[in-house]
């Protein structure tokens, strides 16, 4: 009886380690094309279009000369600049969103005493879109953007440099609901962007602590720089001293205060020359402030390009605000004052800011990276902005074409 109870029992074991043994090689061969199908899939997807695609240039340019006895003129100098050109898109079925982020910044040593550092380049631009695309190729869009910089910026001449410009000071706001054009071919991606509903802030925010502080500076700037010329400790120092101490005195005592009512501080410079001023109707008297909104028609373009280590890119950006001529202020202060007594120049027409005036922006950027880390950069910067005021040589200010080139061999990395 044990004999045929083990022989019975030897006998259910293989027949449940043959079953079994089948059941482990189907669930096996089930999980092996499981595993496979799900491979396929994730091959699938990750030769697939990703929804979100990051590239870019960063980079630091630098440039030295160095002279000696060198008969021909010159000073010793060096000059640094950092940048970074970023663009971030993401793109899913019907939805696409964009993001550009350009800034730089630019500093050059000069071997002299009178102002050895110079800023030599300050820009930040922020631009952002969200559109859902209605048709092929064609987006319904909402976009962001803003412009400014991040030091202060100085009128480098002979003497005491004044400040010109700041964070905020000026900077361009934009928000718009348009329609957004976007195509890709052979590598290159072209956008055209309208927007009969757009929105534009400028700036020239001056707060009181900062107008207090270079509002005096300017007022004791020349008697600044000549004290400063001198050997602390000789007479012609301690003369220059006096003169310093006496014109501090009465700058104390309703410098600053006169200064606001003529309009000759320096925040009404800046708002003045970022032309964020406006008029009182029936007086014409010119009534200063920290921004100006307007209500107008935008338009954008856009191509992007990379073929290897080469990379291409080029934005332009128009606006022109919905207004009339408004108001002559040259006839209102003319009448009051007499014929040919009005003397400003372009402080008439609301600042000639009106529709069929366009603020240009236009900016060009080619980058070639080689040896890996190594880059040559090109930008140029094109602007034109209606009643932005720009002196020229002889002083004299009107609106002008501004433009920048630059030009860097230094250590980059594309991607």
């Amino acid at each position: 009886m044990k004999i045929k109870h083990l022989l019975f029992a030897l006998c259910i074991m293989g027949t449940t380690a043959a079953f079994a043994q089948d059941v482990d090689k189907a669930t096996v061969t089930g999980n092996a094309d499981a595993a496979k199908t799900a491979g396929d899939d994730l091959k699938k997807i990750d030769t697939g279009e990703k929804a979100w695609k990051f590239d870019g240039v960063v980079g630091l340019n630098a440039a030295a000369t160095g002279l000696v006895n060198w008969a021909a003129g010159g000073k010793n100098n060096v000059n640094g600049v950092a940048y970074a050109k970023l663009h971030l898109l993401y793109h899913k079925d019907a939805i696409a969103w964009e993001t550009n982020f350009d800034t730089d910044f630019g500093l050059t040593w000069i071997d002299q005493n009178e102002d050895p550092f110079q800023k030599s380049s300050d820009n930040i631009k922020l631009a952002t879109k969200f559109g859902w695309e209605f048709k092929e190729n064609w987006y319904l869009t909402v976009l962001g953007g803003f412009q400014s910089q991040y030091a202060l910026g100085r009128d480098y001449v002979a003497g005491y440099n004044p400040a010109i410009s700041k964070w905020l000071a000026p900077s361009y706001t934009d928000v718009s609901v348009g329609i957004d054009w976007k195509k890709s071919y052979n590598g290159a991606d072209f956008s055209i962007y309208l927007s009969p509903i757009a929105g534009r802030i400028a700036t020239a925010y001056v707060g009181e602590k900062w107008n207090q502080r270079y509002t005096k500076e300017a007022a004791l700037g020349d008697l600044q720089y000549a004290m400063d010329q001198l050997e602390k400790g000789s007479v012609e120092y301690d003369v220059a001293k006096v003169a310093y101490d006496a014109a501090e005195v009465v700058y104390d005592a309703a410098g600053y205060e006169t200064a606001k009512t003529a309009g000759t501080d320096f925040r009404s410079l800046l708002q003045e020359k970022y032309g964020t001023y406006t008029y009182n109707n029936e007086t014409g008297e010119k009534l200063y402030r920290n921004f100006r909104a307007e209500f107008g028609l935008s338009f954008k373009g856009a191509i992007a390009y990379k073929y290897e280590n080469l990379t291409l890119g080029t934005t332009i950006a128009l606006f022109t605000p919905y207004q009339g001529k408004g108001f002559n202020v040259k006839e209102i202060y003319e009448a009051a004052n007499g014929k040919d007594s009005y003397t400003g120049y372009f402080d008439y027409s609301n600042n000639n800011r009106y529709f069929g005036h366009f603020d240009v922006d236009w900016d060009v950027n080619i980058s070639y990276q080689f040896l890996k880390v190594l880059n040559v950069t090109l930008s140029t910067s094109l602007k034109y902005y209606n009643g932005t005021l720009i002196a020229n040589k002889d002083g004299v200010e009107a609106e002008r074409v501004q433009f920048k080139t630059v030009v860097g061999l230094g250590i980059g990395y594309s991607f």
